[in-house]
């Protein structure tokens, strides 16, 4: 559809939040006790945060649960019995303050869930899933979202984007029928749109991404792996809080002859992801797993999957606890 742009006041920001907020989950950004920034569902509109550069964690979970119950079974003498996890209790959740690199991630989990066999989990969160996103008017040195093809006002994987004004106001430009439903509740929020321009800030590009999924062609056994991985520990940090990482393990509970089965985040960063039964490792040291990690990003994923595995939102370097900043590995990679 053809975007729509509009203009939200201050005042009517919170208008929208508040009706939104009571027919609906609203999933937004609040600031911890900790000074972390974290997502909660329906905080009251004063403890939402407009000001963060990113979330400790990403928003991957809306869609993509950390654990998620795929059913459950009870197993008797002659027969077992599985109990499907019901898709239609999945309740409308509002994501309310994103930045444009989260969002766009929802594209990057698609082309991974929905590749060959439609995931029903993933695709059922998906499509009750509203993105209502917020530009970046902050960023740091770990931000790298230029590089990647993205800006910090892209509208990648936005229902509706929020930019803001220098008088608090917002631009809002409403791009998909999701977002058209959303108006639609309170049109008298939305007026017609002013000249001035949004606050945006400024994204350095460190590399090229083409570059480096070209130079990754040649680079599979380059002694670069070895260097620039010997800081890593494998804690799998950078997996946890990474917005398009989408490995699991799937496990089986049991108490007695009941039972459930259920996924849950897991890591390529891991020593035990690629062991086999036979105790056999085809990536047994973390040069290799490292290698994996950027290569599956970087080349993998733009080859079969027609996306890139990384939006430059920096939380795998700013999360690190061993300092491991994929964005100068990746400059480097670019100039090998």
């Amino acid at each position: 559809m053809e975007t729509t742009r509009k203009l939200i006041r201050k005042q009517s920001l919170e208008k929208l939040y508040n009706i939104l907020s009571t027919t609906r989950k609203v999933y937004a950004p609040v600031i911890a006790s900790d000074k972390q920034v974290e997502y909660k569902y329906n905080p009251a509109f004063t403890d939402v945060t407009f000001d963060h550069i990113r979330s400790t964690l990403s928003v991957k979970n809306v869609v993509f649960p950390k654990v998620e119950n795929l059913f459950y079974y009870t197993n008797k003498q002659t027969e077992s019995t599985i109990t499907d996890i019901d898709l239609n209790k999945i309740q409308d959740v509002v994501l309310w303050g994103a930045h444009p690199c989260d969002n766009a991630a929802f594209d990057t989990l698609r082309s991974i869930f929905c590749w060959d066999i439609t995931d029903e989990f993933f695709a059922k969160r998906l499509e009750k899933l509203v993105v209502i996103g917020f530009s970046c008017h902050l960023s740091d040195e770990y931000c790298f979202c230029t590089s990647v093809g993205l800006t910090p006002n892209s509208t990648k994987g936005s229902d509706i984007l929020l930019s803001r004004l220098k008088n608090g106001d917002y631009h809002a430009e409403i791009l998909t029928e999701k977002g058209n439903a959303i108006v639609s509740i309170s049109p008298e929020l939305f007026e017609s749109v002013t000249n001035e321009e949004a606050e945006i800030t400024s994204v350095k590009q460190k590399f090229n991404h083409e570059q480096v999924t070209a130079k990754l062609a040649t680079a599979f056994e380059n002694p670069f792996w070895v260097a620039n991985s010997l800081r890593c520990i494998g804690c799998g940090a950078c997996a946890y809080v990474c917005p398009t990482c989408a490995c699991f393990d799937i496990q089986d509970e049991a108490s007695g002859k009941e039972g459930k089965r259920y996924r849950s985040w897991d890591s390529c960063g891991f020593g035990l992801f690629t062991l086999h039964t036979s105790g056999h490792n085809p990536r047994n040291v973390q040069s290799q797993r490292w290698r994996q990690r950027i290569m599956h990003k970087f080349s993998y994923m733009p080859e079969r999957n027609n996306s890139l595995g990384c939006v430059g939102c920096g939380r795998c370097s700013s999360g690190c606890p061993v300092d491991m900043n994929i964005a100068e590995q990746l400059e480097a990679l670019q100039n090998i």
